[in-house]
């Protein structure tokens, strides 16, 4: 059973998990967590039923109240809602958000069972009482449509230095750093590839091609596809996903280094307590095999994927191409400095909110 609300800034998306006649027979031990588990996401809307659809056989009489946004928005509300938030558990937020959400004491140590499983740089570096663990990593990449640009007669960028030159003026569509994840892991990867000046020279430089930045992560992308901005930057993933419905779009890695950041799932710490014992099975679901197949399907690269398969419409050197330096923690650290200042060189060209 769905019930669908829709407030004024969030999706909420209560979806009540029944049992049923012919429904496939839980263990007795899952039977009987029964509850509501409010559970706030930065997930892909359209991933969500293939996603939960293995949590709903194994806990048939747990009821999930989704609440969705992008990561900024998400971020935004715990850190408004503080103790008093209505979350019990967030699945699927960056990790440079989560550590944000740490500094402020709202997230509970625990150990999802198998987080042994998940490497060192895709979880909480305190291993003896982890505070988030990472379940994909989303890395970003140039998605072009080339109908759009063969018309023009404009060769592909296929480099960041690529996309500053001025024959692609106006042409560039990336998301907003300050109410995506997405425009933010690209822009903190920037920064500490190339070094601040650099990076904000680099920026600037950029600034000059871009005719919008979105408040959605996955707008760019959609642009591409249908032309309205022929080159974007944004996750790998949403380009994978817009060829595959049959878009005249090319998916392409600078080979300086893809800005990466990894979706992450943490128990909220709370005086109520009640719903820890849902929040406990919910994140164990979060990192298990069953949950680890479909975020590797989607996104091409799931914190546990040594026995996966390369999915499909990735490169099988995917992992490789991670700008290996990146600091989830400077990340985190500097994003309120980061965002300042990207917003007062930046901001004239974001996309008018609604």
């Amino acid at each position: 059973m769905k019930k669908v609300i829709v407030p004024i800034l969030l999706m909420l998306i209560s979806i009540g998990i029944l049992t049923a006649c012919g429904k496939e027979t839980s263990s007795n031990a899952n039977e009987g967590l029964k509850g509501e588990l409010t559970v706030y996401t930065a997930v892909e809307e359209e991933l969500l039923p293939n996603y939960l659809e293995s949590f709903e056989k194994k806990y048939p009489n747990v009821e999930l109240n989704i609440v969705r946004d992008s990561t900024g928005i998400i971020t935004a509300k715990l850190l408004s809602e503080g103790k008093h938030t209505k979350a019990d558990v967030v699945w699927g937020v960056q990790a440079s958000n989560l550590l944000k959400l740490d500094q402020q004491n709202l997230l509970q140590s625990y150990s999802p069972e198998g987080i042994e499983e998940v490497p060192g740089i895709f979880k909480d570096k305190n291993q003896e009482s982890p505070k988030w663990v990472g379940n994909v990593v989303t890395a970003s990449g140039i998605t072009v449509n080339t109908v759009e640009l063969e018309k023009m007669g404009l060769d592909v960028p296929r480099t960041y230095e690529d996309l500053t030159d001025p024959k692609y003026k106006g042409l560039i569509a990336m998301a907003h750093p300050a109410s995506s994840g997405t425009g933010y892991l690209q822009v903190s990867t920037w920064l500490q590839m190339m070094g601040e000046e650099q990076g904000w020279k680099y920026m600037e430089d950029l600034h000059e091609n871009v005719g919008m930045y979105t408040h959605s992560g996955s707008k760019p992308i959609q642009m591409a596809a249908t032309g309205e901005f022929p080159i974007s930057l944004g996750l790998v993933y949403s380009g994978v996903q817009e060829k595959q419905k049959g878009a005249p779009v090319e998916v392409h890695l600078p080979k300086e280094g893809l800005g990466w950041d990894v979706e992450a799932n943490a128990m909220i710490n709370k005086e109520d307590t009640e719903s820890d014992k849902l929040a406990k099975a919910f994140l164990d679901w979060a990192i298990s095999d069953e949950a680890m197949k479909e975020y590797h399907q989607a996104y091409g690269l799931a914190t546990k994927h040594e026995n996966l398969p390369t999915a499909e419409g990735f490169p099988e050197n995917f992992e490789d191409l991670l700008y290996e330096n990146h600091d989830l923690n400077v990340s985190a650290k500097n994003h309120t400095d980061i965002i300042n200042t990207w917003e007062s060189k930046f901001a004239e060209k974001a996309e008018p909110k609604k």
